[in-house]
């Protein structure tokens, strides 16, 4: 059994669509965008499974909804986060 295959957090998923259909993050660098991702998942609650077809089954519309929007407050706030530390750091580039 390879447990680390068989089971993942949904919102890792929903996290890579909402990235993938908003062409505007593609100006950010791939290392920015891992930093924003694993910034944005610790805000988020872990909804772990083992198939995507239970998540799509069991899943209502206004649930879904809601997760895409916690994903985009979560993304939005990693990147201000993420600019906001980068602006601060002592050598920082300006």
């Amino acid at each position: 059994m390879h447990l680390d295959l068989d089971i993942h957090n949904y919102y890792e998923k929903l996290m890579i669509e909402h990235l993938i259909s908003h062409p505007e993050y593609s100006e950010f660098d791939k290392e920015f965008m891992a930093d924003v991702c694993c910034h944005a998942l610790t805000q988020l609650p872990a909804r772990y499974i083992r198939h995507e077809i239970d998540m799509s089954f069991y899943l209502s519309s206004y649930d879904r909804l809601n997760m895409d929007y916690q994903v985009d407050k979560a993304v939005k706030s990693a990147i201000a986060y993420l600019h906001n530390k980068a602006q601060h750091r002592p050598n920082a580039a300006r």
